[in-house]
């Protein structure tokens, strides 16, 4: 008896026998505990490499030890094979993606097996082909009919060269990380998923992962979902028929606004700048911050800067006209990517003030007593009473606490909110047939689906545009 390893010999051997007896197929009937695990799917590029290898084998090996341990282990496999990469690299090769897409899946999905991976191949998906857009337009749809997909313009990341938009990671040094070539911010129509509706919920379940989860990571989420007790407040633009939605947690400052910043990648900031004498310099401004890292961006001690937009909006209490900038401390991940500005009493609009000489009203104030001036040296602490004598509505017989309800005044212009976290946006739905998938629903021209239409394009989803 050979004591030798001939893994030509008998691994083969022991991956025929697995595959004849379908040995890692989830049993849906099985009484036994369920457990899921999911690596991520491969994009297919060509063949495995060692990254590969080290991946796939941490998930194989936590799938196998809970089989062990008696679970019904559901462990599938799949391929990432949509999107600009395909294309691109088809295009470099002259090829149909299709072709290239799944000569590739069949070289990898070849190694694989050959490495002796417990995946469940009945459970295959493969993100190019017919049947998972069907799956994927049939959700959408579920997703519309609901009301949570919603419409709206944003401002992207857009290479012209490769006629596509870009991820933030997509982009280094202001050029497009496949084509090397200069990305611009363009606004387009996008589709959007409410998210934001279930940031209570999400909050809501953090209370059964305490003790199982880290605090740190719980942290994260609670951040990232960003719940806020506040208003939205609309600021007309004027000369126009446009009104800017700014979110604060503190209207009642609002008697202290003097100018208001909106984000470089605000879409309706290239409409408001059309034809105006600072378009030219919006739009070197908008360049210069694009490059910039948002993180960096979002830094306290980030330096402050920013450009007049040639526009005022008015503050809905006081009537006043007050100049909108684009600054680059203002980001489109946070609330509605603009910013009323109370530079007494925020550090950021603070130091932008200073720096580009704009006036500055004192209205919270610890000392009830203290009267409102505009030579404001620093920025004063915001948890104090409403000043009496700008204007700031007081209780008859008490002061009205600085974080108080919202007054009738303010209240006409606002709507109350709870979450100001980022909706999430489909970078390129002309790849995943969003708007073929509406359209044939509304018209009722293709497949039926419930009563709707899905529109399913060999071509398109094989990559060919």
């Amino acid at each position: 008896m050979t004591t030798e390893y001939k893994p030509k010999q008998i691994e083969p051997a022991w991956q025929k026998r697995w595959e004849s007896e379908r040995t890692f197929e989830a049993k849906e009937d099985s009484p036994k505990r369920k457990c899921y695990v999911l690596e991520m799917f491969a994009y297919p590029s060509g063949k495995l490499h060692m990254g590969h290898v080290r991946n796939y084998a941490i998930g194989d090996v936590i799938a196998r030890v809970k089989r062990m341990q008696g679970f019904n282990v559901l462990h599938p496999f799949g391929w990432d094979a949509f999107g600009l990469p395909a294309e691109s690299a088809a295009l470099k090769r002259g090829i149909h993606p299709a072709e290239w897409t799944n000569e590739n899946i069949a070289v990898m999905r070849r190694q694989l097996k050959s490495l002796g991976v417990s995946y469940d191949w009945s459970r295959e998906v493969t993100t190019c082909s017919d049947d998972y857009a069907f799956q994927e337009q049939k959700l959408f749809l579920d997703f519309y009919k609901n009301g949570l997909v919603y419409r709206k313009e944003a401002a992207v990341n857009w290479c012209e060269n490769c006629q596509t938009v870009l991820a933030n990671e997509q982009v280094s040094g202001g050029v497009c990380w496949r084509c090397e070539k200069p990305v611009t911010l363009k606004p387009l129509s996008q589709w959007f998923f409410r998210i934001t509706k279930y940031a209570q919920a999400l909050l809501d379940g953090h209370k059964e992962l305490e003790g199982g989860w880290s605090e740190h990571i719980l942290t994260m989420q609670k951040n990232w979902i960003g719940r806020s007790d506040g208003a939205e407040i609309l600021f007309s633009v004027d000369g126009t028929d446009k009104k800017i939605d700014v979110f604060t947690t503190r209207p009642d400052t609002l008697w202290g606004v003097t100018f208001m910043s909106i984000a470089p990648e605000h879409p309706l900031l290239f409409e408001l700048i059309k034809g105006t004498k600072e378009e030219k310099s919006v739009l070197k401004f908008i360049e210069k911050v694009r490059g910039e890292d948002t993180r960096r961006r979002a830094d306290p001690t980030f330096e402050k800067e920013g450009v007049f937009t040639g526009r005022n909006v008015i503050n809905p209490v006081t009537g006043e006209k007050i100049p909108l900038f684009t600054a680059n401390f203002v980001l489109m991940e946070y609330g509605t990517g603009a910013v009323m500005a109370v530079p007494a009493h925020d550090q950021r609009d603070f130091e932008f003030a200073r720096k580009y000489k704009l006036p500055m009203k004192i209205v919270i104030e610890g000392d009830p007593s203290a009267s409102p001036r505009d030579d404001v040296r620093s920025p004063r602490d915001d948890v104090g009473v409403p000043r009496d004598d700008v204007g700031v509505p007081r209780d008859d017989q008490n002061v009205i606490p600085a974080k108080a309800g919202i007054s009738p005044v303010i209240a006409s212009e606002a709507k109350q909110s709870v979450c100001h976290s980022r909706e999430s946006g489909n970078l390129d739905p002309r790849f995943h047939g969003d708007d073929d998938s509406v359209i044939a629903s509304e018209a009722k021209q293709s497949q039926a689906y419930e009563g709707d239409g899905i529109l399913i394009n060999s071509d398109k989803f094989s990559g060919k545009n």
